[in-house]
């Protein structure tokens, strides 16, 4: 039983991994956060569905690609909306983190904790594990992003006092409030960052008849947006296409414009947040008066978020220090720990 388990330690591995909409992370056990790309997959145009290229490869296509060749998202709003082609990506990125040795693939299939939505559907948690499974995952727990983004960045889960996660990624925004190791109240929005992207896509060309692609509506984003007005305000130049020229067009933009632009989705996640709050005991509010909230995920970093929530919410607000690595990081935890291993599978 000994030489067993020094030969599984030898040779197989933990995975904990964030299967985000916009990005996919990979966390090994004792090695840290070891993959970080997007997730996204280029397959042919044909019926074929024969992948191409994943990751960093299949980002840079987006936008760009000939008629024979398609650069997908296979996650929308944190769930599998292609189960071929996210089983493809869940392969690429579990085969480039495990051992090359054929014994090792062989025998020893790793245990892997996926992070998922907090309101995902028993048929969805199937299609995550079987996606898993399928490329060779052996057991695989499912647990929720809040609780995992909450370990991620520190927060005592465990307590009996209430913590606050909002966890903003690329297809979702979740809220969660914690304690004793459990998820007490949560609440999840699909305006997270796609929604953002859409909302400054739409704007530029109901105000400017340019259009312009997803990846350079996320620049528009990270370069001059904001949630709440800036001491100094930016302006960015913007190419696309004239609608009604056909022609490559540049306008300029002001920081004012894109917040203006941001106000849908923004309101949704402060809503989500102010309703979670409603819902809460007085005993766990109390303790949110001095705890505050933490945001993380990679829209969290917007600029002026946590200000704009501060405000509406009367509550300290506080962006983890690395948010895009926080859920990676909890399912890191949670694969070192059985105890929240097992309370995780009787969650689930």
């Amino acid at each position: 039983m000994l030489f067993s388990s020094k030969l599984r330690a030898l040779f197989s591995v933990d995975i904990g991994i964030d299967l985000g909409t916009a990005n996919s992370l990979v966390f090994i056990r004792d090695r840290g956060i070891v993959l970080r790309e997007p997730s996204v997959v280029a397959i042919a145009g044909d019926n074929s569905k024969r992948v191409l290229a994943v990751g960093d490869e299949a980002k840079r296509m987006l936008g760009r690609t000939p008629g024979n060749i398609v650069a997908i998202r296979p996650m929308k709003a944190g769930v599998i909306a292609d189960f071929d082609i996210t089983e493809a990506m869940l392969r690429y990125f579990i085969n480039k983190v495990r051992p090359k040795n054929f014994f090792a693939k062989k025998y020893f299939k790793p245990r892997v904790v996926i992070a998922v939505p907090g309101d995902i559907t028993e048929v969805e948690r199937r299609a995550v594990e079987e996606a898993a499974k399928a490329v060779g995952a052996g057991e695989v727990i499912l647990v929720d992003e809040p609780m995992a983004a909450a370990i991620g960045v520190g927060l005592p889960v465990s307590e009996p006092a209430g913590s606050m996660i909002v966890d903003i990624g690329g297809g979702t925004c979740e809220v969660a409030i914690i304690s004793l190791a459990g998820i007490v109240h949560k609440h999840s929005v699909s305006s997270a960052g796609d929604a953002m992207d859409a909302c400054i896509m739409e704007y530029m060309r109901r105000v400017y008849n340019l259009l312009i692609g997803e990846r350079t509506a996320e620049e528009i984003k990270m370069e001059v947006g904001s949630a709440f007005p800036m001491e100094k305000e930016m302006t960015m130049d913007v190419r696309g296409r004239d609608i009604v020229r056909g022609l490559p067009k540049t306008m300029t933009i002001t920081s004012e414009e894109i917040r203006d632009a941001l106000k849908s989705p923004v309101s949704n996640i402060v809503e989500a947040i102010r309703s979670t709050l409603a819902a809460c005991e007085p005993e766990l509010a109390a303790d949110l008066v001095d705890r505050g909230i933490v945001l993380s995920g990679g829209s969290s970093q917007l600029r002026g978020l946590d200000k704009l929530i501060s405000k509406e919410t009367g509550l300290p607000v506080t962006v983890a220090d690395d948010p895009l690595s926080a859920v990676a990081e909890g399912t890191g935890v949670m694969v070192g720990s059985i105890e929240f291993l097992m309370k995780s599978k009787k969650a689930i």
